[in-house]
């Protein structure tokens, strides 16, 4: 398992390198960082010169990318336009996202993993043909549809809920839009686990445990639901970075000033620093996911083995 791990961490390396590269590429080639400060207005050239060589920008595009890779192993992700740190923006947002999306990361677990096999069990019954629609449902609306519509009914009408959430976002208040975010992910999740229990359910292991006389709920448990997880761990542990970044919508809809806030706010002033230090992040949290992934495949079936 430790040589597995270690060959696995040097193989993030070039993965690393190529998407912080493309990302870098895209944010500074196609667009100018000195025009985007300046807005409307044209900078004097000669002010702008000295912008560019003050941020590396009059060097060629693989020195300028040197450069900033040799500030992040520094731990220097680089001054946004306003003059704050990167660093001080990441330690405001990313608590704040990590925490919403611990939320729906249960939610969606939880509530998702239930369905699938109360649906999975009952393959072609009501019970199941309703889940089905229901999530089919859930995958077509778009979020910032859901999301008004939740923030309405639950903090507006109903006012069981927050409807915006506080500067300190408590775990409380990021209930609902913990759950508007794992929304669309809860019903893939759900129909995941449906049709893996509903395909273990007629293997031989599952027959020759109800032979034996095992108890349901424990073939269930400890059989069928272990098998049948692969896939939706697999699933989840890509789609933390995806909550991580695709939070955008979420958060504008509830004034959450996390990851998609600050990636928002970058991408709409073209602050090239604070865009590309918030997805390199959001690179090594993929990262790292896709590596818990793997490690939890051995835990889920014994069967797999890392040499």
């Amino acid at each position: 398992m430790g040589r597995y791990v270690i060959r696995r961490l040097l193989q993030m390396i070039p993965v690393f390198i190529g998407s912080t590269f493309l990302i870098f590429f895209m944010v500074y080639a196609l667009g100018d960082p000195v025009a985007a400060l300046f807005g409307d207005k044209a900078p004097d050239p000669a002010t702008a010169a000295q912008i560019r060589k003050d941020l590396y920008l009059d060097e060629p595009l693989w020195k300028q990318y040197l450069h900033y890779m040799g500030q992040v192993l520094q731990g220097n992700f680089g001054t946004a336009f306003n003059g704050q740190k990167v660093t001080e923006l990441m330690s405001t947002a990313f608590p704040v996202t990590l925490r919403l999306t611990l939320v729906a990361i249960v939610l969606e677990m939880v509530i998702g993993i239930v369905l699938g096999v109360f649906s999975g069990m009952r393959r072609g019954r009501a019970v199941d043909t309703t889940v089905l629609l229901l999530t089919l449902i859930v995958v077509s609306v778009p979020t910032f549809v859901s999301g008004y519509l939740l923030q309405y009914v639950f903090g507006v009408k109903w006012e069981t809920a927050a409807a915006s959430v506080s500067p300190e976002a408590p775990l409380g208040e990021l209930l609902l839009p913990g759950l508007v975010l794992a929304l669309v992910s809860l019903a893939y999740v759900t129909r995941l686990t449906r049709t893996s229990i509903a395909e273990n359910a007629r293997a031989d292991y599952v027959r020759t445990a109800v032979a034996k006389g095992l108890p349901r709920r424990r073939v269930i448990t400890r059989h069928l639901l272990r098998n049948s997880l692969i896939p939706v761990v697999t699933f989840i542990g890509t789609d933390i970075g995806a909550l991580m970044g695709g939070a955008i919508v979420t958060e504008r809809i509830f004034n959450i000033h996390g990851v998609g806030y600050q990636l928002y706010q970058g991408i709409l002033r073209q602050n090239s620093p604070t865009v590309v230090g918030f997805v390199t992040i959001l690179v090594i949290v993929f990262l790292l996911a896709n590596l818990l992934v793997d490690l939890l495949y051995a835990v889920l079936d014994p069967r797999i083995r890392y040499a």
